[in-house]
């Protein structure tokens, strides 16, 4: 076969998209304590934002409480802010340089709201897939258009990423599926 594009590549970027959205979905409460929970929350802290995870130690002691060892005691009043100001919903428990979230029941309205969110992070994972696509089959194109491969080739090869496209896309929507069980399950 004559020179077509870099399949290696066009699934390592599809595969990219899938595991940021399994890392978004990561993000989501489910009802049982993760300390992914925290990750999307930042510190004002030296004069930088950071990561919780990078000026504390967060674990999670059982199902339903996080633990959060702030490292500096002079930025526990900073984590504590951050933590309430986000949009998680959490209100944390200061016990000397430690945290405590419990974590309280979610109600439907609350499950429902996490789904339209877990949908929200589908549809940008499959979006980001269908620009793979697209560079994709932008390259065969031009490849064809400049003679470097055959229309034969180019046909087998489109057929090709738009095969690992539904595999990509298929991938996500299960994923979403999972998640989506999860977060309804009572």
């Amino acid at each position: 076969m004559a020179e077509g594009i870099d399949f290696k590549d066009l699934k390592r970027r599809m595969d990219g998209a899938a595991s940021a959205f399994q890392h978004d979905l990561a993000s989501l409460r489910t009802g049982r304590a993760s300390a992914n929970l925290l990750d999307p929350i930042h510190v004002e802290a030296y004069g930088a934002s950071m990561p919780v995870s990078q000026v504390a130690t967060v674990s999670v002691p059982e199902p339903r409480m996080i633990s959060v060892a702030v490292w500096d005691q002079s930025m526990v009043q900073a984590v504590d802010k951050a933590i309430r100001e986000s949009n998680l919903g959490f209100n944390p428990i200061v016990d000397g340089s430690t945290l405590r979230i419990p974590l309280p029941e979610l109600n439907e309205e609350r499950r429902k709201e996490l789904v339209k969110i877990a949908h929200q992070y589908a549809e940008n994972a499959r979006v980001a897939a269908r620009h793979v696509r697209r560079d994709g089959m932008e390259h065969l194109k031009k490849a064809e258009k400049d003679g470097d491969i055959s229309q034969d080739d180019a046909r087998s090869q489109s057929d090709r990423v738009q095969k690992m496209t539904d595999e990509t896309i298929s991938a996500i929507d299960k994923l979403l599926t999972d998640k989506e069980a999860e977060i309804m399950q009572v």
